[in-house]
Order: C-alpha cells, then sequence, then structure tokens
C-alpha cells in the first residue's frame, strides 16, 4: 500500500508559489481516472488561477477561507442531464475529488476540500462566480498551493469501529 494515502492531510496555508500547468494537467488526469456509476463519469471541472475569482470563492462560505491563499482552486462541477445513475452524482464527484487530493501529494503539493453542495445556495453561489452554465451543479471547491510550513497527517484509524460480518 502507498504511502501517500497516510501522508495526504488537509493543508489550508500556501506558499505565494504558482501551481504549474504539468502539475494541473496530472491533478486533472488523476480526478478524471476514479471511477463512477455506470461509468457516467458526470464531471466538469474549473481550474481557477484568477485571484479576483479565487478572492470571491474564498467568501462562499465561513468554511472556504482556505481558498483566500491559495495560488490554485479546483471546483469539480457535475452535470445535471443524460446521467445513467443520476442519483450518484455526489458518490462520483467525491472520488474524483479524493483522487485529486492523492496526487496533489504526490506532486508535492497541499490541497484541502472544502464542501458545497448539497446546499443549494452554496451551489448557486459558486456557480454564479464561476459563470457556470445552466446543467451544471457545482460538488465543493479544493484550494490548492504549495504547502507553508510542515503539516503532519493524523492517525485516524480506530479498530473499535472496524465491525465483521455484523454490528
Amino acid at each position: 500500500m502507498s504511502d501517500i494515502i497516510f501522508s495526504r492531510t488537509s493543508v489550508r496555508e500556501y506558499l505565494d508559489k504558482p501551481v504549474e500547468q504539468e502539475k494541473i494537467d496530472k491533478l486533472m488526469r488523476a480526478a478524471m481516472a476514479a471511477p463512477s456509476a455506470t461509468n457516467q463519469q458526470p464531471w466538469e471541472f474549473v481550474v481557477v488561477t484568477d485571484t479576483a475569482v479565487i478572492r470571491a470563492l474564498g467568501e462562499t462560505t465561513p468554511y472556504t477561507k482556505p481558498a483566500l491563499g491559495a495560488p490554485l482552486v479546483i471546483v469539480p462541477l457535475s452535470r445535471v442531464g443524460g446521467l445513467r445513475a443520476p442519483d450518484y452524482w455526489q458518490q462520483d464527484l467525491a472520488a474524483a475529488t479524493e483522487n485529486l487530493l492523492l496526487e496533489a501529494v504526490e506532486l508535492g503539493l497541499g490541497a484541502v476540500w472544502m464542501g458545497i453542495a448539497p446546499i443549494d445556495e452554496r451551489m448557486a453561489k459558486v456557480s454564479e462566480i464561476i459563470g457556470a452554465p445552466d446543467g451544471l451543479r457545482p460538488f465543493c471547491l479544493i484550494s490548492v498551493g504549495y504547502p507553508k510550513g510542515t503539516v503532519t497527517p493524523k492517525d485516524k484509524y480506530d479498530p473499535a469501529r472496524v465491525h465483521y460480518n455484523k454490528y
């Protein structure tokens, strides 16, 4: 098992250094390598490097402040129409988001997942900020950058929460 999964942690502060296009491409490839219900791949992504747009996204909720200091924010969105398994879009986007977070660690970057869906007001605000057309709904914000300082992952394993065969 790769140590990357155990090295991932939420990074909320970043150096004032842009993320290279090559690394952005790798993040996007990792996100789109995720599994999805019936292989519907409902995702679209908005890659935000414009500081004014990042600032607006960082003000979306009390919990999106880490975006304010990030050189890069990625907004995963789901298509609304034409999905074979429309009830599973959030699971699909969650898998894509986790893949992206793990690839960020592999690339020496830090990132944090900030929830937007399923709260309609937040989804509408993010859609407005990024100019998302009708038929797309934002899932979350992911701020990405080079970590400022050292962030140590927590060991979250709790064997008391593992049950075999029945609870």
